[in-house]
């Protein structure tokens, strides 16, 4: 697979979460409160919870039913009731447009 455009980063404001569906994986694309854009499996690991539908703060990503933060550059969560990490996916930023490719996941 390759990597596939999923919006314009303009489209992205800051402190912000949009989900995206590549070839069935669910990913959170988060434009943090610095700027730059990550992404991140979008199904919290507590529960079958969005995360795109949480609030982003600094570089996490917090789950708007249970609470737990995971970290947009490793996936791991930073706080309980969630122990395991959601995957990372590489970003690339092509004339202001993001890609992802869903089949390329960062070991962190």
């Amino acid at each position: 697979m390759s990597a596939q455009r999923v919006c314009a980063v303009e489209e992205l404001s800051p402190s912000s979460a949009r989900r995206v569906v590549l070839d069935g994986v669910p990913i959170a694309v988060v434009r943090d409160s610095a700027g730059d854009v990550h992404a991140i499996g979008d199904t919290c690991t507590h529960g079958d919870i969005s995360l795109s539908e949480g609030f982003v703060e600094d570089d996490a990503l917090e789950c708007w039913a249970h609470g737990s933060k995971f970290s947009l550059t490793s996936g791991k969560p930073l706080n309980l009731p969630a122990f395991e990490p959601v995957p990372v996916f590489a970003v690339e930023i092509i004339d202001g447009d993001v890609y992802i490719d869903p089949s390329v996941r960062l070991e962190v």
